[in-house]
């Protein structure tokens, strides 16, 4: 952990001093429980609420890729017919230009 919240080892000394001063060292172990507790329900809400999300825009996130692959489609369609056009043209203007050489 390089920069663990922008807390330096003098920092982290200082917190630490002041825990052992204000619980003393018996209530340490108690505080890290409730602490450890406290993060691990704040983290199942996180990951609950990010389920939620997900299940909630999973709907439209399949609405967004069925819209892009018919874009894509229609794209990769209309470009194939334009070679087609283009190459036809191509062919029918050389053909023009060898019949009205001499």
């Amino acid at each position: 952990m390089p920069n663990l919240l922008f807390i330096s080892g003098a920092e982290i000394f200082v917190v630490i001093f002041f825990v052992l001063l204000f619980f003393g060292s018996k209530a340490i172990p108690d505080v890290a429980r409730t602490l450890g507790k406290g993060m691990r329900e704040f983290k199942k809400a996180t990951d609950e609420i990010k389920k939620e999300i997900d299940a909630s825009t999973g709907g439209i996130k399949k609405d967004f890729e069925d819209i892009k692959s018919s874009i894509t489609k229609e794209t990769q369609s209309i470009t194939s017919t334009i070679n087609k056009e283009t190459n036809s043209i191509a062919q029918d203007l050389n053909k023009t230009l060898d019949d009205k050489q001499p």
